[in-house]
């Protein structure tokens, strides 16, 4: 932080940082809440692996729902962590190449990169409620659960990375370039 000093040569107190609209602040809650239902899906996913442990090894009886369940709850954790990566701005990026230019094609560059995330997003929802369509009728075996529920994360994730990429290029133009700390 640099500090700034006033006409008078005093040190001038830091500027406060813009409080967040109401629209980010619904935003982070929805990020928050991708979170807690990927961490409590991985809990789940703990305490049944544990229960298959103890049933195959001291019941001998083997819980057979526990991989069709976990494998359900996989892509819960996967695609929901996946749209709070782009909320965040936590992805994996190599980004010392845009980080070198100079300001305009940085700014270039990451609006494509939002543009492309907010496209791709776009396919994954729309191929994702085209599969939760198709599969409103099959069951997944061992636990009685439609198919479509393993393919709903899909269809959410894409959504929510539309949303949050296009709040990403909102917010870019809103403050003239400047990133969401």
């Amino acid at each position: 932080m640099v500090n700034m000093h006033d006409d008078t040569g005093e040190l001038a107190p830091p500027s406060a940082p813009a409080r967040p609209s109401a629209f980010d602040r619904l935003l982070d809650f929805i990020s928050w809440l991708c979170m807690l239902v990927a961490g409590l899906s991985l809990v789940i996913i703990i305490v049944a692996f544990g229960w298959l442990v103890y049933g195959r090894y001291i019941l001998n009886d083997t819980p057979t729902w526990v991989e069709q369940m976990s494998l359900l709850l996989v892509s819960y954790i996967t695609f929901l962590g996946a749209a709070v990566g782009v909320r965040r701005n936590t992805h994996l990026s190599i980004d010392f190449v845009r980080e070198s230019l100079p300001f305009l094609p940085r700014q270039i560059m990451r609006y494509l990169s939002d543009l492309f995330i907010l496209v791709f997003g776009a396919c994954m929802a729309w191929q994702g409620y085209l599969l939760f369509l198709d599969n409103t009728d099959r069951l997944i075996p061992m636990i009685d659960v439609a198919e479509c529920w393993r393919v709903l994360p899909l269809g959410i994730c894409g959504a929510l990375m539309v949303l949050f990429a296009g709040s990403n290029i909102a917010r870019r133009i809103a403050h003239g370039g400047q990133e969401r700390e």
